[in-house]
């Protein structure tokens, strides 16, 4: 498989904070990857150099480019969905998508029609009229109409009711996903989409903890499950 993130050594500090600390990790080409830890653990740091709006110490290659001085070509075959609404309220859904039409020379303006008329979004509707998750719907729209290989997800259903984040992730499976598209994203409802995922990436502290391919993890671990009566004992407190 092609690798289509390399990433060796990150490192970024925020004053004394250190964000990254030597994080290293490889994603593959057609794989669904979650970066996974706990909040202030490195997640969105990470994403932020692997989409170019950062710089760090130590090696990153994306699509085999550099995203910091290759950004340009590279968000040509990248799409990033935030955790935040970034659709200015006065905007129409129909000027979203003439304005993406008109810089991203990928966009399918006739596909991004499509998937809106399964929704209840209305063409004339301006954003700031727009439910949270008709927001998400209407950026997932316009992720869906790019012919990219790299989709970046960070905490994409933050904020969404159940079925806006199934909703959301049957779409992400069934019409956007394929062997030449890969997929990274950060969740803190790692339950929801353990069955999506084909890999992870557990940071903690700005390294990476673990990473690896789902399915081979239970050859690698195992859960120690011990009872209220077992717990009591000094042999089971010892444990580390």
């Amino acid at each position: 498989m092609t690798a289509v993130i390399e990433a060796r050594a990150l490192a970024k500090s925020y004053g004394a904070t250190r964000a990254l600390d030597g994080a290293s990790f490889t994603v593959e080409s057609g794989r669904i990857v979650g970066l996974i830890g706990p909040n202030g653990a490195g997640k969105t740091t990470a994403l932020r150099a692997i989409l170019g709006l950062t710089h760090c110490e130590g090696e990153l290659t994306v699509l085999g480019r550099d995203p910091r001085r290759q950004r340009d070509e590279l968000m040509r075959e990248v799409c990033f969905i935030a955790d935040v609404a970034v659709l200015p309220g006065w905007l129409r859904v129909s000027q979203a998508l003439e304005f993406a039409a008109g810089v991203h020379p990928r966009f399918d303006r006739a596909r991004a029609g499509d998937f809106l008329r399964r929704t209840d979004i209305r063409m004339k509707s301006r954003v700031r009229e727009l439910s949270k998750g008709m927001v998400t719907q209407l950026h997932l729209a316009l992720v869906l109409a790019v012919d990219a290989r790299l989709l970046v997800l960070d905490e994409p259903t933050l904020g969404l009711d159940l079925l806006y984040r199934r909703t959301f992730y049957d779409t992400l499976l069934n019409d956007y996903f394929n062997e030449q598209r890969t997929i990274l994203l950060t969740t803190h409802q790692v339950e929801e989409i353990e069955n999506l995922l084909t890999d992870v990436i557990f940071i903690d502290h700005g390294r990476v903890a673990l990473a690896g391919a789902v399915d081979a993890l239970g050859e690698r671990y195992v859960q120690l499950t011990v009872t209220p009566e077992q717990a009591a004992r000094e042999r089971a407190r010892a444990l580390p």
